[in-house]
């Protein structure tokens, strides 16, 4: 079935009921069950830098990403591994291509979890020794598939990396370490086209119960990143199906931080504050995008559980936004707060920041 076609029939199946049951993988303090979903971002500083990478896991730690991967290319990359676990309280994922010794070191160097494909490292006694270094620490190792790297087998029986030939894929390498008994898997099957990306997780959660780690690859820059991560992951966490999510963009990953948050924020699965302000129209008669601007970045960091609407007029003000916590109205050169008890007062335009901020801080 083309994976529109399986995108449908996915939704009018499963509708936004669809609940899994995951088993539960343990990633350092982070339980994968469903429960909690994790932040996830990936260093981007070379990896031979170790004090440029230890710089970029702390900024990440504090900005609210909860798990972090790092390239593991070599054995002298290995040594990053200690340097940022005394630096952060995260978990670290060290991300493994093709050689298999790369993981065993990575595993007694004190990582949290191995991303690496059992099927791509040669024979089955390398998977066991990857198995047995992971077993004896209690590390979980992470399946990522990916379209643009899909096995030619797969490719010659699907035709193209359609979502059944993505997730045969994830399920072959999962197949690999279950030979060895083991099962602290978490799977990833990625794409940068968007359809096929839901549709792949879509049919994946229904073939197993292992975690699945939520991403738009190669999603692009800033823009055009944010807009397909929101669609693909949100889409995805709003039927139940994910556990960590990363939103994979050509920038500063702090700014992956930052829209994860939001896309949680969203759909209910992260508390902060929620800006809620209208469009603007003709009657506006104050600046409220530099207003909405401003407030915005002033309660980004804010874990209040709140709604703030920042509104052009009466109109869209204490009617449409009658569910807000508190918010403003424009008038003429000025404003009126409002919260949602009722209570109202007027203020002038170049006070609306300044006092609205102050009575968010009562709240």
């Amino acid at each position: 079935m083309p994976y529109r076609a399986l995108l449908c029939a996915a939704y009018l199946k499963k509708g936004v009921d669809f609940m899994r049951n995951v088993k539960a993988v343990k990633v350092g303090n982070c339980v994968l069950d469903g429960n909690h979903i994790y932040i996830q971002s990936m260093l981007n500083v070379r990896s031979d830098d170790i004090e440029g990478s230890v710089k970029q896991a702390v900024e990440l730690e504090k900005a609210g990403c909860e798990i972090v991967r790092a390239a593991i290319p070599d054995m002298e990359a290995v040594r990053l591994i200690p340097a940022i676990k005394e630096a952060v309280n995260i978990p670290l994922v060290a991300d493994i291509h093709f050689d298999y010794r790369l993981a065993i070191e990575a595993a007694a160097a004190g990582v949290d979890k191995i991303r690496i494909n059992p099927g791509n490292i040669g024979g089955l006694d390398r998977v066991k020794a990857v198995v047995d270094a992971c077993r004896v620490r209690n590390l979980p190792i992470r399946i990522g598939v990916n379209s643009g790297s899909l096995e030619k087998e797969l490719l010659a029986k699907y035709g193209s990396p359609t979502p059944e030939a993505l997730v045969e894929s994830a399920l072959n390498h999962a197949a690999l370490l279950e030979r060895f008994d083991f099962d602290d898997i978490v799977i990833s099957i990625k794409s940068s086209d968007v359809n096929r990306m839901l549709a792949s997780y879509r049919l994946a959660a229904e073939k197993c119960s292992y975690p699945l780690h939520l991403g738009v690859t190669e999603a692009g820059t800033e823009r055009m990143g944010l807009i397909k991560s929101a669609i693909g992951i949100g889409s995805l966490l709003c039927d139940g199906i994910g556990e960590t999510i990363r939103v994979s963009l050509t920038d500063e990953p702090v700014k992956e931080i930052a829209a994860a948050k939001d896309i949680l924020k969203c759909i209910g699965k992260r508390k902060g504050v929620t800006i809620v302000s209208c469009p603007t129209c003709g009657r506006t008669r104050i600046d409220l995008i530099g207003t909405a601007k401003k407030v915005e970045a002033a309660l980004a960091d804010s874990e209040k559980d709140i709604t703030v609407a920042v509104m052009g007029c009466v109109v869209n003000g204490p009617g449409e936004a009658r569910e807000a916590d508190i918010g403003i109205a424009g008038g003429d050169g000025c404003a009126v707060i409002f919260k949602k008890d009722g209570t109202q007062r007027k203020i002038k335009e170049e006070e609306i920041v300044s006092e609205l901020l102050a009575e968010v801080e009562k709240l």
